[in-house]
């Protein structure tokens, strides 16, 4: 009897382009899986909170990379292909232990966590390989696309497995180029999987994917910002810090607002692989930005309106912040045109940058509260430009239409 007839329980994965019917709705075992990645993400955050020199920020740049595409290759996967049944389950079951795994070892990544790392990533590596190789069971057309993509993250698991055994640092070139290896088999020319023409996921699913774990990205800062002030003790602080939580849990929501009036659930405005790879590396570098934005706003609740703000921290929110408005733009020129484009120009993300940076040339010299009012401009003007010129641009085109 075949029941994959009846329920999608039994229904063999297949790609999009073959299926009676697909959403790029996200699943709920999608939505579970990122979970998973609430928790690498605070632990990353926390990594970065105690190690805030630039050795510390690399190896959090790398973790987060690392751990981030181990996140984009199960999206991608599910977004090429409609796999929904119980042996499928059971596989995204596996990889959310792998993640589990991985986020453990991230405090002791510099001793013995490393090994951990590394034995988790090159489990989720060849559980990779397995959906892949399950695909294979398709029709004849549908052979190729997976059968490299199998054999790719199976060389890459191998790869990672062998640096979680190898001494410092060779484990840790390994490692780096394991991960050169499956960028390269993406993207380099003629070999790379990219340039196949099944190579296509659902846009509508990708789109809301990254969308989901920017909230779960953004959302690690509430976590800091609240748990920050907790410990501090909420009954040993006055006035302006209460002022400066404040700030820190509405930039945060200004980070969110300015990302889904722009680019949120933007689809690529056409399929050719230089516009896919640029959606893609923006939106993990934006991510990455979210993240050290965050760090930076959990010392909010440890100054006061006249207290110097911390230096590293200073960092880490102007660059962040920089970077942040720079891959919104670099996201905003392949995504399809929206009515906010013609607001949020370039000269308005050109604005915000620019008053990033003169709030880290004088965030040594002047107050906190001055130094949280000029990067304050950099963020809001992101929405209260577009919108003030917005207002002003639609009523007069309005009033004309009437005429």
């Amino acid at each position: 009897m075949d029941l994959s007839k009846k329920h999608a329980l039994w229904r063999k994965p297949k790609h999009h382009l073959d299926a009676d019917t697909s959403s790029d709705h996200v699943h709920w075992i999608e939505l579970f899986y990122d979970l998973a990645h609430v928790v690498s993400i605070f632990v990353l955050g926390n990594f970065l909170s105690d190690h805030l020199g630039v050795t510390g920020f690399l190896v959090f740049a790398a973790l987060f990379t690392v751990i981030w595409f181990a996140w984009f290759d199960l999206s991608l996967f599910n977004s090429i292909y409609v796999s929904t049944d119980i042996q499928h389950r059971y596989i995204m079951a596996a990889q959310i232990v792998t993640i589990m795994i991985m986020s453990s070892s991230i405090v002791h990544i510099d001793g013995a966590g490393w090994a951990y790392f590394a034995i988790g990533y090159a489990i989720n590596r060849g559980i990779m390989a397995l959906l892949y190789y399950r695909a294979k069971t398709l029709e004849q057309v549908e052979v190729c696309l997976p059968s490299r993509m199998a054999r790719n993250f199976t060389l890459g698991a191998v790869i990672f497995l062998i640096s979680a055994f190898l001494p410092a640092p060779y484990n840790y070139l390994a490692f780096g180029v394991g991960m050169l290896v499956l960028a390269g088999l993406y993207v380099a020319p003629k070999i790379g999987v990219l340039y196949s023409d099944r190579f296509l996921p659902r846009f509508g699913h990708m789109a809301e994917r990254f969308a989901l774990l920017l909230l779960i990205v953004a959302g690690e800062g509430f976590f800091k910002l609240v748990i920050t002030l907790a410990e501090k003790g909420i009954d040993n602080v006055v006035g302006d810090v209460f002022v400066n939580y404040a700030f820190g849990g509405l930039s945060i929501f200004l980070l969110c607002w300015i990302y889904f009036d722009f680019v949120g659930n933007g689809k690529p405005r056409d399929t050719k692989p230089r516009t896919l790879v640029k959606w893609t590396i923006a939106h993990l570098v934006l991510m990455l930005s979210s993240v050290t934005i965050s760090v930076a706003l959990s010392a909010e609740v440890k100054v006061g309106f006249m207290d110097q703000f911390p230096f590293k921290y200073s960092v880490l929110g102007c660059l962040g912040l920089a970077t942040y408005l720079y891959c919104l733009l670099k996201i905003q020129e392949v995504i399809e045109l929206r009515t906010a484009h013609r607001f949020g120009t370039a000269k308005v993300r050109y604005i915000g940058i620019a008053l990033c940076f003169v709030t880290l040339a004088i965030v040594s010299f002047v107050p906190s509260f001055v130094g949280n009012t000029v990067w304050g401009l950099a963020l809001f003007s992101q929405i209260f430009i577009p919108v003030r010129t917005a207002f002003k641009t639609l009523t007069k085109e309005a009033e004309q239409g009437e005429d």
